[in-house]
């Protein structure tokens, strides 16, 4: 009996230890955004980085650098059919999504490159196409970096921005 009532202790024991080793979450959580435009089917797969009360903006994200549009692994987007942007054609695939962020204008580049970490082995002699867009003030605050895909268009929200990249 009293074998069994230690065995039981140390079962408790044990289990109350590890429940204190329990996973924590993601910094920076995968997710992905999917939708279509026209006749392709297009999901963006990124991690989600979070504001926790830095600047984000010419700080964390520098100005006039190639930035991987999220965190860890590269951003990617795959598409099913070959899409129209700002009048260039980019083919059906999958490729590395990348940014230089202004202040008020951007360069979003899709490079060949789709499975690399950050964009620390980024080479530009591997993009397959460079597009502009706008950035604005964003309507309401996003902790956590998001795309969407809506409207014939590839949206970017994270703090108080909103990028958006027309598509036809």
């Amino acid at each position: 009996m009293k074998k069994m009532l230690l065995l039981s202790f140390a079962l408790l024991a044990t289990t109350f230890i590890f429940a204190q080793n329990a996973p924590k979450a993601q910094a920076s959580p995968a997710a992905k955004a999917e939708g279509k435009i026209g006749d392709s089917d297009i999901t963006i797969g990124y991690n989600q980085p979070a504001v926790k009360g830095r600047k984000i903006w010419g700080s964390l994200v520098p100005f006039g650098e190639v930035w991987r549009t999220g965190a860890n692994g590269a951003t990617t987007i795959t598409l099913s059919k070959d899409l129209t942007i700002d009048g260039k054609t980019l083919p059906a695939g999958r490729y590395g999504l990348f940014t230089i962020p202004t202040e008020t204008e951007w360069t979003v580049i899709f490079n060949s490159n789709a499975d690399q970490w950050g964009a620390y082995d980024y080479s530009n002699k591997k993009d397959v196409l460079r597009v502009k867009a706008q950035s604005a003030k964003s309507e309401t605050f996003n902790e956590r970096m998001t795309f969407a895909v809506k409207d014939n268009n590839i949206v970017l929200m994270w703090e108080n921005l909103v990028v958006t990249l027309e598509v036809k």
